[in-house]
């Protein structure tokens, strides 16, 4: 059965870990808030960190070492050329600290580390992270990777690449992973200005088996 944690030392947790953050990248342009999510029964709180680009990989390897952020759920990226010149590609980022040890284990049988996950506190304390990493205007956006940093980072980071074109400096092996290998150089999907019918068709979410959509001779005698 799962355990609930603390909602107070969980906010707690996460304004420990944004006093060190800002201190330590005071002056560079990051930064935190401790934010909630909207939807579900319970309120859980998560970090959310506003990151600049250039400041990106060390940010990384201080949430990793210090911080026991030890995995990367989710890397994904945005082209936004309606937005201002400051935001035109936005890559955000979902990390967890998932707080997960080696269980002990008595003559072969694996105990229960804690029984009762209200007492953790502090760094034991398992986090949610969202950071957001703003790109200006650009022909070629791209970040430092961090796929040395978490394992879950590789395959994100070249799907991010694959469908929006944000490259990552450093990555090994980027290649397209959705997009078929002999897709022309410098063609993305997910960028506006392909003006493909998904960009804004948003009946295509709405009635995603297409029951709604009619055929452009519906009506016409056969």
């Amino acid at each position: 059965m799962g355990m609930k944690v603390n909602h107070e030392k969980q906010v707690a947790a996460a304004n420990d870990v944004i006093t060190a953050l800002e201190a330590e990248f005071s002056g560079e342009g990051l930064s935190c808030e401790v934010r909630m999510h909207a939807g579900g029964k319970h309120q859980r709180s998560y970090v959310y960190i506003d990151c600049p680009p250039s400041i990106w990989a060390i940010v990384a390897e201080t949430l990793s070492e210090v911080h026991a952020v030890d995995h990367c759920s989710m890397i994904t990226g945005i082209h936004w050329p309606e937005k201002s010149p400051e935001m035109e590609w936005q890559v955000v980022v979902h990390l967890m600290r998932m707080s997960v040890r080696n269980p002990p284990s008595n003559e072969g049988i694996v105990m229960p580390i804690i029984s009762d996950a209200s007492i953790l506190q502090g760094s034991d304390m398992p986090l949610e992270f969202e950071v957001s990493i703003a790109i200006p205007e650009t022909r070629n956006p791209s970040i430092p990777s961090v796929q040395h940093v978490w394992v879950g980072a590789d395959w994100n980071e070249k799907e991010t690449w694959d469908l929006v074109g944000i490259d990552f400096e450093g990555h090994n092996e980027m290649r397209r992973v959705l997009q078929p290998h002999e897709t022309p150089a410098g063609f993305h999907p997910l960028q506006k200005q392909h003006k493909l019918r998904y960009h804004e068709f948003n009946e295509m979410y709405d009635d995603a088996q297409g029951f709604a959509r009619k055929s452009e001779d519906i009506g016409k005698v056969k």
